[in-house]
């Protein structure tokens, strides 16, 4: 046997041999730093998984189906995705009555006409019930506002009296027969 094992193991196949060896170490060591590179960016524990990599091929086995399934820039990328698209939906809503979507700016719903804001007494903006103070013209939601209304008439009433003088004048200037543009 010794005989027929020393004709086959030759220099050659000795060579051989010697090459598949290394290059199997080479593959066993880069797999282990395959391993704790992927567990890093996948934001594991990855010396947790150096370990486990030293055991010869169980070790990359069970990293592979245990692992995180999205690297850790990914998992950002989502987040960030995800909470873009939660600040853009917030910009919709649905009617409280009838469901249909509305936009958050809308006052009243489209479809069946039904109040979704109250409106700022002095600028008109569309306030959120939960408001205070509209941030728009610093104006309180609650005591001031009628207020505010109730003198807004009265300012709309003094206009007409301050510009009946400038209507006289611009009529006597007028040629006769003319009226001027109003």
């Amino acid at each position: 046997m010794n005989e027929l094992l020393s004709q086959l193991w030759t220099p050659e196949l000795q060579a051989a041999f010697t090459v598949v060896v290394v290059l199997l170490v080479i593959l066993y060591v880069l797999s282990i730093v395959w391993v704790v590179r992927d567990a890093y960016l996948r934001g594991s524990y990855w010396y947790v998984w150096a370990i486990v990599a030293l055991i010869p091929l169980l070790g990359i086995i069970a990293y592979c189906l245990l692992r995180p399934p999205l690297l850790q820039i990914d998992r950002d990328e989502q987040e960030l995705e995800i909470a873009l698209k939660q600040r853009e939906l917030m910009k919709y809503g649905e009617c409280a009555n009838c469901g249909y979507p509305v936009e958050a700016d809308f006052v009243l719903c489209p479809n069946c006409h039904q109040r979704l804001k109250n409106l700022c007494g002095t600028c008109n903006h569309a306030l959120d019930p939960s408001w205070t103070v509209c941030p728009y013209c610093a104006t309180p939601v609650g005591g001031a506002a009628p207020a505010a209304r109730r003198s807004a008439p009265r300012a709309r009433a003094q206009q007409p009296q301050q510009a009946a003088p400038q209507q006289r004048q611009a009529r006597s200037r007028a040629p006769q027969g003319e009226h001027p543009v109003q």
